[in-house]
């Protein structure tokens, strides 16, 4: 795993020159690691798919170092830029009309007119993004459709290396703080449309700019990524809504109390713990030689939606599988 470096200065001009010749580099944001690519550079763009073995038709989401940067790529309207003033930078991706000349690859936008746009908030993604001097196109650093990486070790063991086609090298940036995707809001039409749960809970979008619609799932045409019935998924199979597990499971618990789940999302039932421990705990388990993996209850409100959204997706798509 020599191909993973120290998110240092060195690392990160490292790193900025890759982009730059159009290789792949994986990188920390505060949600999860990305795997990035010069968002205005075809070739580099096709072949994060190719690392990914990411459906074409799923669209990726481009950082920015600031919302100036964004601009120049599709186009705000208030409730944009209501939200990106009170959430930027931070866990909130937004779709917006694409500009006709942002430079961007189709390939980011998988033929839509629209884009998804974020400045994140991590030190290193923030660095890199200002070093490299360009936006970057990234989603998780992990196989499509598998358990999002938090870690440097999660991005190695998922994707291939830098011989076989995957990231040349991994920022290591330590544990993600947020440890879910961001909330993506769609603002291409009249009607403002939360297109997946994330980092940036319902009610606190909704504080800002009004209530929002809530979109499923779509398997045609997605606006955003995580939009796919089955996402996420470990290779084990969960079984949610457990208060116990049979013989074989393993119980990822939730508030539980000591001795009662094999792991726990959060002791003391705060979402915020649990959504960073979320995709960590998934690939502990996943590595057990479990039969399945019984998932406890988690409330349906703040951050629990974007947890239970997680689950559903890795479940399949059931409520109770």
């Amino acid at each position: 795993m020599d191909h993973i470096v120290a998110a240092d200065t060195n690392g990160i001009r490292t790193a900025a020159a890759a982009l730059a010749d159009g290789e792949l580099v994986a990188f920390p944001t505060e949600t999860v690691y990305g795997l990035g690519a010069d968002a205005t550079d075809d070739d580099a763009v096709a072949a994060i798919f190719a690392a990914k073995d990411r459906p074409r038709f799923n669209p990726l989401i481009v950082h920015t170092a600031d919302r100036a940067a964004a601009d120049n790529l599709v186009r705000f309207d208030m409730r944009a830029h209501r939200l990106a003033e009170t959430f930027w930078p931070g866990a909130l991706t937004l779709v917006l009309p694409r500009r006709s000349r942002s430079g961007l690859s189709l390939l980011v936008s998988a033929g839509l007119d629209t884009a998804a746009v974020r400045v994140p908030s991590h030190p290193v993604a923030h660095d890199l993004l200002r070093a490299c001097r360009r936006p970057i196109a990234a989603p998780s650093a992990n196989r499509s459709g598998e358990v999002s990486p938090t870690s440097a070790g999660h991005v190695a063991a998922s994707l291939p290396g830098p011989d076989d086609g995957g990231p040349r090298l991994i920022l290591d940036g330590s544990a993600c703080p947020v440890g879910l995707e961001s909330t993506v809001v769609d603002l291409s039409t009249d009607e403002a449309t939360i297109l997946r749960h994330g980092g940036v809970p319902q009610e606190e979008l909704e504080a800002v700019i009004g209530p929002l619609a809530v979109a499923g799932v779509d398997e045609t045409a997605p606006k955003s990524p995580g939009m796919l019935e089955r996402h996420y998924a470990p290779g084990t199979p969960l079984r949610l809504d457990a208060r116990d597990a049979a013989d074989g499971e393993a119980l990822l618990g939730f508030a539980m109390g000591r001795g009662k789940a094999t792991l726990d999302l959060s002791p003391s039932g705060d979402l915020r713990e649990a959504a960073a421990n979320l995709f960590n705990m998934l690939r502990h388990l996943d590595d057990g030689g479990y039969a399945t993996i019984a998932v406890a209850p988690i409330p349906e409100e703040g951050l629990g939606r974007a947890i239970n959204d997680r689950l559903r997706r890795a479940a399949g798509g059931d409520e109770n599988p």
